[in-house]
């Protein structure tokens, strides 16, 4: 299975924030989206980082209550990996956790931001393609009786 197919299902609607964009609206729009990262980008093509619940404890216990007033790009996670709509769904769970980061965003063939992925997403769509496999396994036991 590819990312193409979660972004299929999960639509590739991508939530970013500014990299201006001080923390206390980032914890405002993680908390009313019950997600866990936003893509920071100033054009919502561009990716120059992810900012995550983790960057935000991190960032916590650097400054304190302070953290709330820092720009995303002051807490956000840089140089993170990203995924292509044609990776397999094995490389991206590999790639997650070799790096220790729960969201990739997707990039298209141009290089601009077209969604992303996260730990959850890769899980739920690689557990389907296991459950899918066993039944035609199954299937193809019970039809050679």
């Amino acid at each position: 299975m590819r990312v193409e197919t979660i972004l299929k299902a999960k639509g590739q609607a991508v939530e970013t924030a500014a990299p201006d964009a001080d923390v206390r609206l980032v914890v405002h729009r993680l908390s009313g989206l019950g997600i866990g990262a936003l893509v920071v980008s100033p054009d919502g093509r561009e990716v120059r980082g992810t900012i995550s619940e983790r960057d935000i404890v991190q960032g916590l216990n650097k400054h304190d209550a302070r953290v709330l007033d820092l720009a995303a790009s002051d807490v956000m996670s840089r140089n993170v990996p990203t995924c292509s709509t044609s990776d397999l769904l094995q490389h991206v769970m590999a790639v997650m956790t070799r790096t220790r980061h729960r969201h990739l965003p997707v990039l298209d063939e141009n290089g601009d931001l077209c969604g992303i992925v996260s730990i959850g997403d890769v899980v739920k769509h690689r557990l389907d393609e296991m459950e899918l496999e066993t039944n035609v396994m199954r299937d193809a036991y019970i039809a050679r009786r």
